[in-house]
């Protein structure tokens, strides 16, 4: 007799060797029956401008060398002991099922004669792509990627029809990656072409006037690069039938690979478009030239002045929201004909508050205000000329505006803490404001408010915060509180509906939402008031939020969550590093965690202009250095219970982080509280993540917060 090893006897050895070597050492911190093993350690270390710097973990880096999947999957093992040990979860599963399970729709948009819009069915895992010839016609289905795959990870994430609505441009991706591909489908006879476009990432099409080509942006991925480092961003042309090797090369910047490329072809059809800018900063340039003219692109706007947003165009008159000399933002028209800086006119000056989306609809500018973080709509002449505004639920966002600039309707999709998803159709001639479809939830909304308030950071400054709760609540400093912050990117956090906080509030839970200075709130002074070397201003205002809450009797510090995502992950990170004693809990997602490595992955180096590079610059490595979570976890220290969450296959922010801090905290943390790693496969950035993973996420999320706080 032969004795055969298992495939997985590795493995299991690796686990047992582990927990067993941690036993042995005494290395082992445990809240009732948890256990962490013992991480490997590297020596290695960088030289940052004569600070020598260890990077112990380094070799997790390596997200797919067989070891590192073995210490990902004891992670995991604990992290689902920790969790599933709880009697609560099954009954929050479904809890959370319930709430998911209700129809909702995006906003409609016109294109030709023809209406379309997605439709999420409860439970299923991917939105639906309809169209319809009329708002009272039966839908037909477009494009169902449900159909694709049979877990539900290929998602539909850009769309673009021709003129006419007869084709559709899509792309799909896979397993929440950011890599895009784009098909084109016959809408009439419901039909793919047989040509497919790869290596897309955050790419944008538009159609031509002839509706048989479009532009598109791609990445060139040199033999010699490798592909999770993205530059040379190029512009094509796509004709319907050819394949994607013969597509013409229509625009490069040969000298600046690092720009990234937006083609935008008008409304008319007339001109072609190229919006250039380098990674996430508020700049971009824009070159045009007309499509029927053999003659050069010609630059328009350079890239140091500040943002442009083409809102459309009348004839060779260009309007632009900009934040050029008006942090709050501002329109301007520029005549092609007599374009000299010198020329611009301002429509609409800047005021309070800040203009954060505009279109052309009905020869009318319709234009998107945030006043103090939540949406206000009004129309304009195209002469800037205020005519209304369009009244809507105080405390919302409105998440998408549509309509064409020769139509007289409009199309607005709003939603709020305690409004669920509406979709209206706004008449601009009788200025009736009808309900298409208003999502319907078993939730009782009446007996929960929202209130915001303002609050003094560190230096001063007002910060505001949304709070959300059941109406009467006792103020007595016992109740659950969940605080979320982003700051950063001057992305504004609006109160947007979500229905699996609701689950939260019901079981007596306080949300609240800070908007921090790094965010778009407040314009362009806003959000340069929490980059680089400010950072420190998004922590502060975070922390002082915190404080608030527990001054003012809403909760207390074993009882105060915080939560954030991505850049927001990097934001409770490094509160809980520099105040561990403030917080009862940290839900921390696909964060930014090693400050001074961050733009060596994926598109890392596009984030420089937010938050520096060790390398390149002493005084940038100061400030990184100072407050990089990584790079401060204390030995010893009490941290409070912390779960990390992300997933194998995120390509923007790259999963080492993760694994580089659950490390790094496993091995230092005093073991009084837990420090779980949860890292789920086929899962990307967030973006395009089926239902059923979703409410598993949220699921472990509140089973976590509630066995942490106490709750069954």
């Amino acid at each position: 007799m032969t004795f055969q090893i298992p495939k997985n006897f590795k493995k299991i050895l690796f686990i047992i060797i582990s927990f067993t070597y941690s036993c042995s050492t005494g290395n082992i911190s445990s809240s009732k029956n948890f256990i962490y093993p013992r991480t490997k350690t590297v020596n290695v270390s960088d030289n940052f401008h004569g600070t020598k710097v260890r990077d112990p973990y380094r070799w997790l880096e390596d997200i797919s060398s067989e070891e590192t999947s073995e210490w990902i999957e004891l992670q995991n093992s604990l992290t689902r002991t920790y969790i599933y040990d709880s009697s609560a979860r099954s009954s929050i599963k479904q809890r959370l099922e319930e709430l998911y399970d209700f129809t909702r729709l995006s906003v409609i948009n016109k294109k030709g004669n023809k209406y379309y819009f997605t439709k999420h069915e409860g439970l299923q895992n991917q939105p639906v792509l309809y169209t319809q010839n009329s708002l009272e016609d039966k839908p037909k289905v477009v494009i169902d990627t449900n159909s694709m795959s049979e877990d539900g990870t290929v998602a539909l994430t850009e769309i673009s029809f021709n003129n006419d609505a007869s084709l559709l441009a899509y792309c799909t991706s896979m397993s929440g990656s950011d890599w895009q591909e784009i098909k084109i489908r016959d809408v009439n006879n419901n039909y793919d072409y047989s040509e497919a476009i790869r290596d897309c990432k955050f790419t944008t099409i538009s159609w031509t006037k002839d509706n048989q080509s479009f532009f598109y942006s791609k990445f060139n991925i040199a033999d010699n690069a490798p592909k999770n480092h993205q530059c040379n961003n190029k512009i094509f042309r796509h004709k319907i039938g050819t394949p994607s090797s013969t597509d013409q090369l229509v625009f490069e910047i040969t000298e600046q690979p690092d720009k990234s490329l937006i083609p935008i072809v008008t409304k008319d059809g007339k001109y072609l478009i190229i919006s250039f800018s380098k990674g996430t900063r508020f700049q971009n340039g824009v070159y045009y030239k007309e499509l029927d003219s053999d003659k050069p692109f010609e630059l328009l706007i350079e890239d140091n002045l500040g943002h442009f947003d083409l809102i459309g165009n009348e004839g060779s008159v260009f309007y632009f929201r900009t934040n050029f000399s008006a942090h709050n933002g501002k329109i301007i028209a520029i005549n092609l004909s007599n374009s000299d800086r010198s020329n611009w006119t301002t429509v609409i000056p800047q005021t309070e508050d800040t203009i954060s989306n505009a279109k052309i609809i009905g020869r009318q500018l319709a234009v998107l205000f945030l006043h103090h973080a939540y949406n206000k709509l009004k129309l304009f002449e195209l002469n800037g000329t205020f005519q209304h505004q369009i009244e809507l639920p105080q405390f919302g966002t409105i998440d998408s505006i549509s309509g064409e600039p020769n139509d007289t309707e409009m199309f607005i999709s709003f939603s709020s803490f305690l409004n669920s998803p509406t979709v209206y159709k706004y008449d601009l001639n009788s200025r009736d404001l009808i309900t298409i479809h208003k999502s319907e939830i078993e939730f009782d909304f009446t007996q929960y408010e929202t209130r915001q308030i303002f609050y003094d950071s560190k230096d001063g400054a007002k910060i505001p915060m949304f709070i959300t709760h059941k109406k009467g609540i006792q103020l007595n400093g016992e109740n659950p509180a969940l605080l979320y912050g982003y700051g950063g990117f001057g992305i504004a956090v609006k109160p947007t509906f979500s229905s699996s906080r609701l689950i939260w509030l019901e079981r007596g839970g306080i949300f609240a939402v800070a908007n921090l200075r790094g965010g778009g709130e407040y314009g362009t002074d806003w959000h340069k008031a929490g980059i680089l070397e400010k950072k420190q201003n998004v922590f502060n205002d975070f922390i002082a939020a915190s404080q608030w809450l527990i001054d003012n009797k809403y909760t207390n510090k074993s009882k105060l969550a915080i939560n954030g995502g991505s850049n927001g992950g990097l934001l409770v990170a490094a509160c809980m590093i520099q105040r561990p004693d403030l917080f009862g809990a940290v839900v921390c997602q696909v964060p930014v965690i090693d400050m001074l490595r961050f733009h060596k992955f994926t598109v890392g180096h596009f984030w420089q202009s937010e938050y520096g590079n060790a390398e390149e610059n002493k005084d940038h490595f100061n400030f990184l250095y100072k407050y990089s979570p990584l790079h401060n976890i204390r030995k010893g220290t009490t941290y409070p219970p912390t779960l990390i969450l992300t997933g194998d296959t995120d390509d923007r922010v790259y999963p080492a982080h993760s694994l580089k801090f659950c490390a790094a905290l496993q091995s230092n943390d005093s073991g009084i509280n837990p420090i779980l790693l949860r890292m789920d496969k086929k899962a990307g950035h967030g973006r395009g993540k089926p239902t059923s993973k979703v409410v598993e996420e949220i699921t472990d999320i509140y089973t976590f917060l509630f066995k942490v706080f106490g709750a069954r």
